[in-house]
């Protein structure tokens, strides 16, 4: 394995072309709409939307010994603390243009704060894309504020509220599907004086819908303040859409840029030679030959997802021990990405010993919205995993795709935060130039949109086609969206929003599907083992919370949400919801916490909105004549299940190796035939059902697409559930 750099002559050859190398900060004068007096460079970084949980923090080697409030003087937002606010005062939408690390996160809401937007019960907001960046970042500003997090400054994420009851928050930081889910609430979001809405170069889902959303209720709002903060130059387009002729009020006069230039040193990009079959392995070979060859300066190894990332730290542990000890320095490998405990994540931002080399692997949650300390060396396997959906087939994939360019840059770019750093890209700059596209697609081009549509409807959007989206989605995805809500019973024949299943389904805190099985769950009688297998089925992944050993010792027959209920059941009946039962059954204790407190709140919210007295009234299949007979039971909650996951459904081939998804084309019933294949870790795995549902689609480097948390059905109760959706052959 080869790296070379762009300007040298290339292993093996006599090119002695010139290319990308080196990433470096430049100034670029915006003079658009008509700006604020004071505006300073712009940064030429870009991001890439990150589908994982991320943690936002501010650490500086150079500047780790100050006090908090010199630290923030450090940054390099603190230069320009006067213009914004002239800005904010001035105009009433501000686009804030500073690369990952510049402070905008952490200052921009404490300089309003301090400047008076919170006087008379005003609240600032600030929205994340993901919940880990909302709870970490209004940790640390509640350290910089010498507040009690949760009082002064606190955080709302779907499921945990931090803030006081009492009505004290001055500082919010919240993920942008919970904003807008207060829009339902609030129309108009009365309490805020200023919403920004950070990380919009991400192009979230729920950002993109609060563009519009704000950008109507600045019209019945002028005292409003809108700030988009962006990492990228792609503050035109943001400015744009807010002065754009369907909008008066939003005049070129009401909306300014402002731009702050962030620390950057150069970073050398090297690509290899020729492309690798296996990056895995090129990146553990690229992790030695750095740590053995390369002076000091920790390494950040980015991958696509939990398992990848797994191998490679294990991997890494292994082969260090085989060095001499006397002749390097000591390697500490850590993980980060979704679904690690909070303790693990904090572990990559702290200072390891002397002669020791931390290797960060990661997902795309290092990329944008993180600043880890001590980074000198980047490698970049140049993918990514993203959820994409199919509207010809219906299904939304986990699928690893090719990184973009602005991506590639953002990872680059991350060496160089605290000094000159070097990239390896385990691509061929020929990949990078010609087979990458230049941005990552709008979350809102690729995404399921049945849940945005209902909520869009519930907060009065009747004509959802026409609303003013920043970028519009795809008239198949509408459509098919609307088609689904249809067939789920949340629309009406004219497209209205059904009473009282639509507006709950729209109230409820989950993907339509699975809202209208709890909902559902009343009538079938099993409300308290839908609310457990709803909270281990989105809550936690199995393959991380039960060894494989363990999940197929709860293993029920009929399927994994059987066996996810069987697995909880046994935690807190037998294993008295203890640490110690948890290890000695290979049990990952957090994972069964967290799936706890889920359940909690979900029955809390089921029982407000079938408004009843308490969860007492919820029903459950241990109840009654049923509570002595399992099969009427596994039934019970199959038929339950069916009620939701009835597009989600596929039949086995005729030969036994595969599935076919059996999701209509259209709800005339013309079926698209697409292969599925069962994940190794279901309980169905080596078995052959010949009708299933599933819950979701994980799509390999091969093509092939696994159905993951799978159950077995009947074929009939999709036709009885859902009758406008699916019409079966009698014949079959």
């Amino acid at each position: 394995m080869a790296f070379w750099k762009p300007g040298t002559v290339a292993p093996g050859k006599l090119s002695v072309f010139v290319g990308f190398s080196s990433i470096r900060c430049f100034a670029l004068q915006l003079t658009l709409f008509q700006p604020c007096l004071y505006i300073g460079s712009l940064v030429d970084r870009e991001a890439e939307k990150d589908s994982e949980a991320v943690i936002i923090t501010y650490s500086d080697t150079k500047h780790s010994s100050l006090a908090l409030s010199e630290q923030r003087k450090q940054l390099p937002v603190y230069n320009h603390r006067t213009e914004f606010l002239y800005c904010i005062e001035r105009y009433q939408v501000v686009v804030l243009v500073g690369q990952t690390g510049s402070g905008k996160t952490t200052q921009i809401p404490q300089y309003l704060h301090e400047a008076g937007w919170t006087v008379k019960g005003k609240v600032v907001a600030c929205t994340q894309p993901r919940r880990v960046a909302a709870t970490t970042v209004a940790q640390r500003v509640a350290e910089e504020m010498h507040v009690k997090l949760g009082m002064e400054v606190g955080y709302t994420i779907r499921f945990e509220d931090c803030t006081d009851p009492g009505g004290r928050t001055r500082i919010k930081y919240m993920t942008d599907g919970m904003l807008f889910r207060e829009a339902l609430m609030d129309p108009l979001l009365s309490k805020y004086s200023v919403i920004m809405l950070d990380e919009a170069h991400e192009r979230s889902l729920y950002t993109d819908i609060l563009l519009g959303v704000l950008k109507k209720i600045m019209k019945k709002r002028p005292d409003l303040r809108v700030v988009i903060s962006s990492a990228t130059l792609d503050a035109e387009a943001f400015a744009a859409f807010f002065s754009s002729k369907r909008s008066p009020e939003a005049t070129p006069e009401n909306t300014s840029i402002l731009s702050v230039q962030g620390r950057m040193y150069p970073v050398d990009v090297h690509y290899l030679a020729e492309p690798t079959s296996d990056y895995i392995e090129s990146a553990i070979q690229t992790v030695f030959n750095i740590h053995t060859k390369e002076p000091t300066g920790d390494i950040l190894v980015f991958m696509t997802g939990r398992e990848e990332i797994e191998q490679v730290v294990n991997e890494i542990r292994e082969r260090a021990t085989t060095l001499p000890p006397h002749k390097y320095s000591d390697i500490l490998a850590l993980p980060i990405y979704a679904g690690l405990a909070s303790e693990e994540q904090m572990m990559v931002f702290e200072s390891s010993e002397r002669g020791t080399r931390k290797v960060i692997v990661a997902t795309n949650v290092a990329e944008a919205s993180i600043t880890i300390p001590g980074i000198g060396f980047v490698i970049d396997t140049g993918f990514v995993k993203i959820r994409a959906y199919n509207p010809k087939t219906g299904m939304e994939t986990l699928t690893t795709a090719a990184i973009s360019k602005a991506s590639a840059e953002q990872r680059a770019g991350r060496a160089g935060r605290i000094r000159n750093g070097k990239a390896y890209r385990l691509y061929t700059e020929s990949a990078f130039l010609n087979d990458m596209q230049q941005a990552s697609v709008p979350e809102i081009q690729r995404s399921n949109l049945s849940a945005m549509v209902l909520q869009l409807k519930a907060l009065g959007i009747e004509n959802v086609l026409r609303f003013d989206f920043m970028t519009s989605p795809p008239a198949e995805m509408m459509s098919k969206a609307l088609e689904l809500l249809y067939s789920l019973n949340a629309l009406d024949d004219n497209g209205r929003l059904t009473i009282p299943l639509g507006m709950r389904l729209a109230e409820f805190p989950l993907d339509p599907l699975l809202g209208k099985i709890l909902l559902d769950s009343g009538r079938f009688g099993c409300s308290q083992e839908m609310l457990t297998i709803a909270a281990m089925n989105v809550f936690v992944n199995p393959t991380s919370a039960v060894s494989e050993q363990q999940h197929r010792k709860f293993g029920a027959f009929e399927g994994d949400h059987v066996t996810l209920l069987n697995v909880y059941n046994a935690f807190i009946d037998r294993g008295k919801k203890s640490a110690k039962w948890c290890a000695n059954h290979m049990i990952n204790f957090k994972a069964m916490s967290r799936a706890l407190s889920i359940r909690s709140h979900l029955e809390r919210y089921l029982v407000r909105v079938l408004g009843l007295a308490g969860p007492s009234e919820l029903t459950a299949c241990t109840q009654g004549d049923q509570r002595h007979d399992p099969q009427t039971i596994t039934i019970t909650l199959r038929r339950c299940l069916v009620s939701g996951y009835f597009a989600q459904a596929a039949k086995a081939a005729p030969d036994g190796t595969h599935w076919i998804s059996a999701r209509d084309a259209s709800t005339t019933g013309v079926s698209v035939p697409t292969k599925l294949w069962m994940h190794p870790t279901s309980i169905l795995f080596k078995q052959t059902p010949k009708w299933v549902i599933f819950h979701e689609v994980v799509e390999t480097g091969q093509g092939k697409a696994y159905m993951r948390e799978v159950t077995e059905v009947d074929p009939e109760w999709l036709q009885e559930l859902a009758p406008h959706f699916y019409t079966l052959k009698r014949a079959e």
